[in-house]
């Protein structure tokens, strides 16, 4: 039987945080065979994904007032590293400039993702696109790599502004 390291989310959600970090932070010390068990105010439907991805087998019941609990379960390839291109300063390598820049900052997901995306719909193959983002977008870097767009990004010094960029037309993941 799995034993669990139990996160609870709610206070960081209440405070209008985003926890992502803190789950990924708690996979990542997970010892091994242990699961992750996480209670949230709603039920996390892109991070059971993201977890599965990464060998995780999930169970998620609603525990009420609208919270939920969700026992992550680790399998063969639980604990291997995430298939996300790496992340690097914004202003390393042979990029041209932007010729589009988004300030998605303000917005709350998923608009930002579907803001890039469809800007990129409009750019030429080698073209750049410039975003700001209020964190790394995660769910974004598939949905790039299914369009064949490179992209890097890292957060800016003020710790708070993720800027990424994407080169219209580059090969998936590309971080050079």
């Amino acid at each position: 039987m799995t034993g669990f390291v139990e996160l609870d989310v709610r206070p960081i959600l209440r405070a209008g945080g985003e926890p992502f970090g803190k789950i990924m932070e708690t996979v990542k010390s997970l010892p091994q065979g242990q699961g992750l068990r996480l209670i949230a105010s709603f039920k996390p439907t892109p991070l059971l994904q993201v977890l599965g991805s990464q060998g995780f087998t999930h169970q998620a019941r609603e525990i009420g007032g609208g919270d939920w609990q969700v026992d992550f379960t680790p399998g063969s390839a639980a604990g291997k590293a995430p298939q996300a291109a790496p992340a690097r300063p914004a202003t390393e390598g042979n990029w041209p400039a932007p010729i589009q820049e988004l300030d998605n900052r303000l917005l709350d997901p998923p608009e930002p993702m579907v803001r890039v995306l469809a800007a990129t719909e409009s750019m030429a193959p080698g073209e750049v696109l410039a975003a700001l983002l209020c964190r790394e977008p995660v769910f974004l870097f598939k949905e790039l790599a299914k369009r064949g767009h490179a992209w890097r990004g890292a957060f800016e010094p003020d710790g708070r502004t993720y800027r990424l960029l994407v080169r219209i037309g580059g090969t998936p993941g590309e971080a050079a």
